[in-house]
């Protein structure tokens, strides 16, 4: 009889202890936490993606800030060669009076001269028919011109006072028309200095126009390919959030409806067991065991690493050639910009002023800011042939005037310098537009 009741009670515990093992829910938990690993994994490379992205982002927001600042350059660059433009304009105007003014006069002063021409000729006429002076005479068929004649006739002793001073006169308005001629040539040439500076300041503006709105336009492109990288980045990840949010709910719902059955089906062993005891304890008086079987809970670990991006500083320039390399990009062309320290600041050279200020920064002075130019730049050192030219010296174009422009050489047939369709760049000078407008010239400092 005890037999048979230890064997009844050890059938029951082990039915208990069947019920209590069985994972009622384990495969589907089991499912739903490997879809959950995977999600995790992939959500993983999309935070990676997103992280790429947001570097990406931010590259491109230096750059964008760099092309706002460069707009900036081009903005005031525009502003100040229209200024410029407008006063060259005026004083084309304004000489183009004072040279109609000098015509004036030379005409006045010509016909004035016609008359004491006739007067003298009249004079001389009479002088032979009556017999004067020979030497008169001889000075007056012995010159080549009218204006030598007078000359001549002024160096002779003999003249009447009369007619010494019509000469003196006449020799006084010839100086005075040379003297007016020589001042139109010289407004007139200036003129036409003013109006190549004029005509090439057209084109450096055009071409600012240009490069800025392509710039503007760049800038606008990218913006947009910035907010709808953004956008899809955030979508992604929101959408992963949520079907991640949604599993572990679920998890967490089926882990509590597998507690609640776990303890319920304890509960029904514990019954069971009351019951096979109490059946027990009457049948043999035999005290009942009691089964229980252990619970693991399992507390999933989550770690994350953070890596934090390095950057190294830029090198600084060190020399003539490589000093300018620092307003690649951050510059605009201003005609006789450069000669202020704002515009130094904000970038903003023309070709002389440029090579001052990269000369200035290792310590070499080429003369007084204010009044540099091309043509102070050429008598600033040494002239040496084009054939032995190195890094460092200066090259010298004809582009609206003769040495119109200046560089720095710094080698391999290029140069670097303010150009007024890119601001400071290096050019190629060994082909193309550069190499037809360099005219040989070069100084070395």
């Amino acid at each position: 009889m005890k037999k048979k009741m230890l064997l009844l009670n050890t059938t029951v515990l082990l039915g208990l202890g069947g019920v209590l093992s069985t994972p009622t829910y384990a495969s589907t938990i089991q499912d739903m936490e490997s879809q959950k690993s995977q999600i995790q994994n992939q959500r993983q490379d999309v935070q990676s993606n997103i992280k790429a992205a947001s570097d990406e982002l931010t590259r491109l927001q230096a750059e964008q800030d760099q092309m706002k600042a460069q707009l900036e350059r081009l903005t005031i660059a525009e502003e100040e060669n229209n200024k410029k433009a407008q006063k060259t304009e005026a004083d084309i105007k304004e000489t183009s009076k004072q040279v109609e003014q000098l015509e004036k006069e030379i005409k006045l002063l010509q016909e004035k001269l016609e008359k004491r021409n006739d007067i003298l000729k009249d004079r001389a006429r009479s002088l032979q028919e009556s017999g004067g002076n020979v030497e008169y005479l001889q000075v007056l068929l012995g010159s080549s011109s009218f204006g030598d004649f007078v000359d001549r006739a002024l160096a002779v002793s003999t003249i009447v006072d009369a007619d010494r001073g019509i000469l003196k006169e006449t020799k006084n308005m010839q100086d005075e028309l040379k003297t007016k001629q020589a001042d139109v040539k010289s407004k007139l040439a200036s003129l036409e200095d003013m109006k190549a500076e004029l005509d090439e300041m057209t084109v450096q503006l055009a071409a600012q126009k240009k490069q800025k709105d392509a710039l503007a336009k760049e800038l606008k492109d990218k913006e947009a390919k910035n907010e709808e990288l953004k956008a899809s980045l955030q979508a992604k990840d929101s959408s992963l959030a949520n079907e991640q949010s949604t599993l572990e709910q679920n998890i967490k719902d089926q882990k509590a409806a597998e507690e609640a059955a776990r303890k319920a089906a304890e509960q029904a062993a514990k019954e069971a067991a009351k019951k096979a005891a109490e059946q027990a304890q009457k049948a043999a008086a035999a005290p009942a065991e009691k089964a229980d079987s252990p619970s693991a809970k399992e507390a999933p670990k989550a770690s994350s690493n953070d890596v934090a991006p390095t950057s190294a500083p830029a090198p600084k320039a060190s020399n003539v050639v490589t000093v300018g390399n620092r307003w690649i990009g951050n510059s605009a062309y201003v005609f006789g910009g450069g000669r202020s320290q704002s515009d130094i600041s904000h970038g903003l050279f023309d070709c002389s002023s440029f090579v001052h200020w990269a000369y200035s920064q290792v310590g070499v002075n080429l003369g007084p800011l204010g009044s540099v130019s091309t043509e102070t730049l050429k008598h600033a050192g040494t002239q040496v042939s084009s054939s032995q030219m190195q890094p460092g010296d200066l090259v010298f174009f004809d582009t609206y005037k003769k040495d119109g422009h200046v560089g720095i050489y710094v080698g391999g047939g290029k140069f670097i310098g303010a150009q007024s369709s890119t601001g400071v760049a290096i050019a190629n000078m060994s082909s193309g537009y550069w190499k037809q407008k360099f005219n040989g010239r070069v100084v070395r400092i």
